[in-house]
């Protein structure tokens, strides 16, 4: 009998990581009756990180909070003991733009940090935040607000999102002061007091930009949320503002460290004022489905995203499946194939599968992939599991 580990991220767009790992399962079982198929949905701490916790067997508790534009949204936590995974995306991200429409001067972080405050005042001490997929450039002043104010007792009323410390885009100026009595920091101290008092902040992230300057949050991230070249030179001028304020209020200057620019800037509050530490998105998922464990007698792993490209070498799911799973042979799946051969090798994978391989047309690929990933999985079974298969492989390798 042999022993499968599929750990695939989601197909964007066309596929959850769960439903991708039931096609591949499907196929495996096909060609291989006998086979242990074990699905470990991953993600690397974007969109898609809410549902590998609760595949893992967190418990998604829900919550109504406030989307990027203020209108209320259904989201939640996942938790599990004293353990709760907040998905930034999933509430505060591009794909909760009502319409999809861009709001790249106005789009806040203040979702999120009610979900934070939900999960805390539910007893969870230690938070695991995945920040990819932000709609938001407001350096993580909505977040910081929210916890301040707590979940609100009205699901229906829209939000009052803060913006650059309290002051909207339109009041923001170079030179804002600390607000008094209301505003992001009441409550807060430099030693965190209040509402997390002994909670552990840990943040998915995998870019290293700064907050602000030509490799910020507005100048890299800025356009890709629509914002024009004018609306990116005034989100980074009032990013350093909020900058400013937080040195003020802290006594330390993190603008400048590493990630402090991802998600619109929510990692520089993260930083500066939960005392967050930041880990690769993929690396924090792999731990926290304890895929270490699900590893022990695998024969193969199954590992896979929409597209293999550049990207997916740098902090990727299937880059890091692959690192984790050294000495288990591991193969990938894909929508579209844009890697060599060697670039997969080098990234500790066998071979790639693509939808593209079996249907060129890519729009029927996204529309129907479930029975493409079938044959793939079927495919790498008879490949990769039967004795025929390995003579097969070992001789094209030789």
């Amino acid at each position: 009998m042999v022993r499968v580990v599929v750990a695939s991220d989601k197909f964007k767009g066309s596929l959850t990581s769960a439903e991708v790992a039931a096609a591949v399962g499907a196929g495996v079982r096909r060609a291989c009756p006998d086979a242990t198929v074990v699905a470990v949905p991953v993600a690397d701490g974007g969109d898609g990180t809410l549902a590998a916790a609760v595949g893992a067997g967190f418990v998604l508790v829900p919550v109504v909070a406030s989307g990027p534009t203020g209108e209320p949204v259904k989201s939640g936590y996942a938790r599990q003991g004293d353990t709760a995974v907040v998905e930034l995306a999933d509430v505060s991200g591009l794909v909760r733009l009502p319409g999809g429409v861009p709001a790249p001067l106005t789009a806040t972080s203040y979702g999120t940090g009610e979900l934070i405050a939900a999960a805390v005042d539910a007893g969870c001490t230690r938070i695991i935040l995945g920040i990819g997929g932000s709609a938001s450039t407001d350096g993580g002043a909505g977040l910081i607000a929210a916890l301040t104010r707590g979940v609100p007792t009205d699901p229906d009323r829209p939000a009052q999102p803060a913006h650059f410390g309290g002051l909207t885009p339109q009041r923001a100026g170079s030179t804002p002061r600390i607000p008094t009595g209301k505003g992001p920091f009441e409550g807060l101290t430099p030693q965190m007091v209040g509402r997390l008092e002994g909670v552990e902040v840990v943040v998915a992230c995998d870019v290293d930009n700064p907050l602000t300057g030509a490799r910020g949050a507005a100048a890299v991230y800025g356009p890709q949320k629509g914002a024009t070249a004018e609306q990116v030179s005034e989100l980074d001028g009032k990013l350093s503002a909020w900058a400013d304020l937080v040195a003020e209020h802290t006594g330390r200057d993190l603008r400048d460290a590493l990630g402090a620019g991802a998600a619109g800037g929510v990692g520089f509050a993260a930083l500066s004022l939960l005392g967050a530490e930041l880990r690769p998105g993929i690396e924090l998922v792999l731990e926290m489905v304890g895929f270490d464990e699900q590893l022990a007698g695998a024969d193969l792993v199954i590992t896979g995203e929409g597209a293999l490209d550049e990207q997916t070498l740098h902090g990727k799911a299937v880059a890091g499946v692959a690192a984790k799973a050294a000495g288990i042979p591991v193969v990938a799946v894909c929508g579209v194939n844009r890697l060599e051969p060697h670039q997969l090798r080098e990234a500790g994978v066998r071979a790639a599968y693509a939808l593209t391989d079996l249907e060129p047309d890519v729009q029927r690929c996204i529309a129907e992939p479930k029975p493409l990933l079938e044959q793939l999985g079927e495919r790498i079974a008879v490949e990769h599991l039967t004795m025929t298969g390995r003579r097969e492989a070992s001789d094209e390798r030789s």
